[in-house]
């Protein structure tokens, strides 16, 4: 009887699938269509390797969107203190950075890539890099693996593809058709974690300007859709950092994005607040008042030219029109949203393999038979932070678990 356990996908969820199932009893082959693999592991985090983060795994169901209760079993089963052991029982230590996102100790993915590989191969993985799986199909109990250099036949088939994020290191969602091939469902596929470009941005100039906690929310057909707190960048074309990245799952074009200025704030404090501030301020400057709500000068300038306030203006002189539009740019900045980045510049994908099709206690299909599907392959995208890859790491081993029982069980 054939015992082959195919991976397809040299990403951290395939390489981690591979070795911990890797001695089960039967022979595992990793595909990779990449030179070798591990591409877009290692320009993670800046080629510094987020990994995970800490504090308690329970807090990390809230970080996937309405798919965290899927999620549950896999995280729980392996979770992020379980994966900084598996690194440092290896000789390669975590640190945890001030908000909790987790590094090797090297701040080099590359280390953590050499891990992977070097625990794959003591283990008996065969990788064949530079293979690229063509076709995959039911062959009898078990199934064809077609590649460029002909075809495998295999007992149990695990799809860890990667999304269709940064296709220039191999995820280009090739697992979206061959889940499909086999009657998996998938959903709609789009960038996620990605920069949101607006219309009229009136901020280009001040690229490079950053806010901590602010307030944002996605307003869709005149209805808050979403809403979050995180912090933002000003880029040259559009709106970035952590807390636009993490919205931006829950943004769509033509969408209208509100920012509150005023760290920590509702719109309604800062309404209060700069109402307060100017009717104390008497002969100062509103510049003046208004950067002393920690605001940047630079930005302070251009809400002045975009309420039509004179630079030199006094809170005395200030009419309750000219006020009242300050207001509303801190309180509620409206953008209008053109587009979101494409998959070059998203750190993830949202959409996938349908997790309604996939249990969650083992990562198996629902209804082909020993067919598996983990890490971003899956309908599953997560907040930057770490919590991507360990829902990669986490998924792996949950059907590691579940192969190697079956494997045992023989």
């Amino acid at each position: 009887m054939n015992e082959t356990i195919a991976i397809i996908g040299g990403g951290p969820a395939g390489l981690f699938c591979a070795l911990q199932a890797a001695g089960a009893g039967g022979d595992v082959v990793l595909f990779e269509k990449k030179p070798a693999p591990g591409k877009k592991l290692l320009i993670a985090g800046s080629g510094r390797c987020n990994i995970t983060h800490a504090g308690d795994i329970a807090d990390f169901l809230s970080r996937y969107g309405d798919h965290g209760a899927f999620l549950r079993p896999a995280l729980m089963n392996f979770t992020n203190r379980d994966l900084i052991a598996f690194f440092t029982d290896r000789g390669l230590r975590m640190e945890t950075e001030p908000g909790g996102k987790v590094f090797p100790e090297t701040r080099k993915s590359a280390d953590v890539l050499a891990v992977l590989l070097a625990e794959c191969a003591a283990r008996g993985v065969e990788v064949r890099s530079s293979d690229p799986v063509l076709a995959v199909e039911r062959d009898g109990d078990g199934f064809l693996v077609t590649t460029k250099t002909g075809a495998v036949r295999a007992a149990t088939l695990v799809i860890a593809t990667g999304g269709a994020s940064y296709p220039a290191t191999g995820s280009t969602g090739d697992g979206y058709a061959f889940a499909r091939a086999l009657g998996q469902p998938t959903t709609e596929v789009a960038p996620a974690l990605t920069p949101v470009y607006v219309e009229d941005y009136p901020f280009a100039d001040l690229a490079g300007i950053s806010f901590q906690n602010l307030t944002l929310s996605v307003y869709r057909d005149g209805k808050r859709a979403r809403q979050r707190t995180g912090d933002l960048l000003f880029t040259h074309t559009g709106l970035s950092g952590p807390g636009i990245l993490d919205l931006s799952r829950a943004v769509r074009p033509g969408d209208e994005l509100r920012v509150t200025f005023l760290s920590g704030m509702t719109a309604e404090e800062v309404r209060k607040r700069l109402t307060d501030a100017v009717a104390a301020g008497g002969g100062r400057q509103v510049k003046t008042v208004l950067c002393g709500l920690a605001l940047p000068e630079r930005f302070v300038r251009r809400l002045l030219d975009l309420a039509g306030v004179p630079a030199d203006e006094t809170c005395a002189q200030l009419g309750k029109k000219a006020r009242n539009a300050l207001a509303a740019s801190l309180a509620e900045f409206p953008f209008r949203v053109a587009r979101l980045g494409g998959f070059n510049e998203a750190m993830v994908t949202r959409g996938g393999v349908a997790i309604k099709g996939i249990n969650p206690k083992t990562m198996a299909s629902k209804t082909v038979e020993n067919l598996y599907c983990i890490g971003e392959a899956l309908d599953i995208d997560g907040d930057t932070g770490g919590y991507n890859l360990q829902a990669a790491f986490s998924t792996a081993a949950l059907a590691a678990r579940r192969i190697t029982g079956i494997y045992a069980s023989r």
